[in-house]
C-alpha cells in the first residue's frame, strides 16, 4: 500500500501517532513534499486539540492582570462579580443551609471552571485564598486549560521541533489558503504560540480581502486568549457580518432563491465566542441575549450549559434548574445536569428525590468517591440508615486525597445525628489529618470542645477556621458568640460584623449585633 495513502487512513481512523511516523518517515526521504507535510501537521494538531467549549476558570494572574473595569455597585442581577444571594422573594435554600463557595456561589453538583474557587472579589482575597496541594489551581486560565500543548514539538525530528517558529515565513503560507487555516490550528494549538497565530491570521485575512468569516473568528480568538477582549468582541462581530454579505446562504424555495435575514446567520462558534467574551467582560445578560440567539438556530446545542451557568452565578437557581431539566429533554445523560438537579433537591429538604438521581448516575457507570459519598448522605437523610454507612464504607475505600477529608467530615455529622459525639471528634480529627486546611472540621471541633468547656482551645479552632475559610459565616457567628460568653465584648462585635458581611441575613448574628450594640449604647 501507498506509504501516504496509509497515513491518510490512520489519521482518519485517529490513529495520530501511527500517521505521524509514516509522515515522518516520507519526509526525511524528501522534506520538501508538501502533502506529508500537511498530513503531519494535521496529525499533531488534532492529537493535542482541546474542546474549549467548557469555559476557563479566572484564577489570581487573571485577575491581577485585568484591565477592564466595572461598576462597583453593578444593579442587582446584572454582574457576575458583584452577584449575592437573594434576600428577598427567595424561594430556594439560604446561604444557612446550602454551602457557598469562596466567592458567595452555592456548590454545584460538579466540579467545573468557575464552580468552586469563583471570581475573588478583591485581589486581597484572591492572595489569601490558601493554596495548599489540596486546593492548588493554575496561575492563570491558560496555564490550567492547555497544560499539555507543545509537549510533542520534539517528537517529529531528533534535531529540533517540526517547524521552527522563528524562521517561518507567515507572508508565504498565509497566502496559500490549503495550508494556511492548518498551520494556524497547529501554531495555536500544539504550539500554543499566540502571536505567530495572530500574525498568520492577520495577514491571512489581508490575503483574502478581509472577506473570510472564518479568519475573523482566528483573530478574536488570539485577542481573547491575550486579555483584548473588545477587540475579539469588534473581530467576532464582523465575522457575522461577513458570512452576511460574502456568502450570501440562499435557499431554493420554489425555484426562487430568497436570502435569509441577518439574524439567521448565526453560527454557532461566533455565538459561543461572544458569549465567553461577554462573561469576561463581566455582561451576563448581553452573555444570555447572545446564547438565547444562538439556541433559537441551534436547539440542543452546548450553549445551553453556559446559560445555566450564568443563571447560577447570578444566584437564580430556580431558573437554573429549570434549564437543567431542559437539557435533560436533548440529552438524558449530560453529567452535570443530573448532579446539580440531585444537589438542588438535597439542598431544599428532598432527600428521596436526589438518591434517584445519584442511583442514575451510578447506574451511568461512574464509580468514585463522591457519587457513594452524596449517595450516603442522601440515604440518611431519607431514614435508611441500613445503606448509610455501607455506601460510606465504599466512598472510603475509593477515596483519594481530596476526598477522604470530606468523608470522614460528613461521618462526623452522621455521628452527630445518633449522638455519637466521641465518635464524631474523631471523625473529624481525621478530617483533619487528612487535610489539615479542612476548615469546616476545625470550626466543628471548636463548638465540642466549648462544649466540653475547652473555651482557649475552642477560640484557637474558630480563629483557624476564619483564616483558612473567611467565606464561611459559621466560624465568624460561633468565634463572637464565645467571645460574647466570656466578656471580650470588643472582639465579639469586630468578629460579628464580618459574619454579616459574609451572609448579611443570618439571623442570629443580627441578634447578637444588636445586644452588643444596646450594651454599648448603655455604657
Amino acid at each position: 500500500m501507498d506509504p501516504l495513502y496509509l497515513a491518510i487512513s490512520y489519521f482518519r481512523r485517529r490513529k495520530f501517532q501511527k500517521c505521524i511516523d509514516i509522515c515522518t518517515n516520507l519526509l526525511e526521504a524528501n522534506p520538501y513534499d508538501q502533502a506529508p507535510w500537511s498530513l503531519k501537521m494535521r496529525a499533531m494538531t488534532e492529537d493535542v486539540w482541546m474542546d474549549e467549549d467548557d469555559g476557563e476558570e479566572e484564577v489570581l494572574a487573571d485577575l491581577l492582570f485585568d484591565d477592564n473595569s466595572i461598576a462597583m455597585v453593578a444593579r442587582p442581577g446584572t454582574s457576575l462579580r458583584t452577584a449575592r444571594p437573594q434576600t428577598t422573594g427567595q424561594t430556594g435554600p439560604s446561604q444557612a443551609v446550602r454551602p457557598a463557595t469562596q466567592s458567595g456561589r452555592p456548590l454545584s453538583g460538579v466540579v467545573r471552571p468557575g464552580s468552586q474557587g469563583g471570581r475573588p472579589g478583591t485581589v486581597d482575597q484572591a492572595l489569601k485564598t490558601p493554596r495548599t496541594g489540596h486546593t492548588a489551581r493554575p496561575v492563570s486560565a491558560a496555564t490550567g486549560r492547555h497544560v499539555r500543548l507543545g509537549t510533542a514539538s520534539m517528537l517529529s525530528s531528533v534535531n529540533g521541533p517540526f517547524i521552527n517558529m522563528a524562521r517561518l515565513n507567515v507572508s508565504k503560507y498565509a497566502a496559500q489558503p490549503t495550508v494556511a487555516k492548518a498551520l494556524f490550528e497547529y501554531i495555536y494549538y500544539h504550539e500554543n504560540d499566540i502571536r505567530h497565530a495572530l500574525d498568520l491570521a492577520a495577514q491571512a485575512t489581508q490575503a483574502v480581502q478581509f472577506k473570510d468569516w472564518w479568519w475573523k473568528i482566528q483573530l478574536a480568538r488570539c485577542y481573547y486568549k491575550l486579555g483584548l477582549y473588545r477587540d475579539a468582541e469588534k473581530q467576532v462581530r464582523v465575522s457575522i457580518q461577513n458570512y452576511y454579505y460574502y456568502y450570501k446562504i440562499l435557499v431554493v424555495t420554489n425555484t426562487v432563491l430568497n436570502i435569509l435575514p441577518f439574524s439567521n446567520i448565526v453560527t454557532s462558534i461566533p455565538t459561543y465566542l461572544l458569549g465567553r467574551i461577554s462573561v469576561r467582560l463581566d455582561q451576563p445578560l448581553a452573555a444570555l441575549e447572545v446564547y438565547k440567539s444562538g439556541l433559537e438556530k441551534f436547539p440542543g446545542e452546548f450553549i445551553i450549559r453556559n446559560i445555566f451557568r450564568i443563571h447560577e452565578g447570578l444566584h437564580d437557581l430556580q431558573r437554573a434548574v429549570k434549564i437543567y431539566k431542559d437539557v435533560l429533554i436533548y440529552d438524558a445523560t449530560n453529567v452535570e445536569s443530573i448532579a446539580c438537579i440531585a444537589t438542588n433537591h438535597f439542598y431544599t429538604d428532598q432527600p428521596e428525590l436526589a438518591l434517584r438521581f445519584y442511583r442514575r448516575l451510578l447506574q451511568m457507570g461512574i464509580y468514585n468517591c463522591e457519587i457513594f459519598n452524596n449517595l450516603a448522605l442522601c440515604c440518611f437523610y431519607a431514614q435508611q440508615y441500613d445503606m448509610t454507612l455501607t455506601c460510606f464504607e465504599r466512598a472510603l475505600s475509593l477515596a483519594d486525597d481530596d476526598c477522604v477529608a470530606d468523608v470522614w467530615y460528613n461521618l462526623g455529622h452522621v455521628a452527630l445525628g445518633i449522638g455519637d459525639v466521641n465518635l464524631a471528634y474523631q471523625c473529624f480529627r481525621l478530617a483533619l489529618s487528612s487535610n489539615n486546611d479542612h476548615a469546616e472540621s476545625y470550626n466543628n471541633l471548636g463548638v465540642l470542645e466549648y462544649r466540653r468547656g475547652n473555651l482557649e482551645t475552642a477560640r484557637a479552632f474558630f480563629m483557624t477556621a476564619s483564616s483558612l475559610a473567611p467565606h464561611l459565616f459559621q466560624s465568624f457567628y460561633n468565634h463572637a458568640f464565645l467571645a460574647n460568653k466570656t466578656g471580650d465584648l470588643q472582639t465579639s462585635y469586630v468578629v460579628i460584623k464580618k459574619s454579616l458581611e459574609v451572609f448579611p441575613e443570618h439571623h442570629d448574628s443580627k441578634e447578637l449585633l444588636k445586644s452588643l450594640q444596646s450594651h454599648f449604647h448603655a455604657l
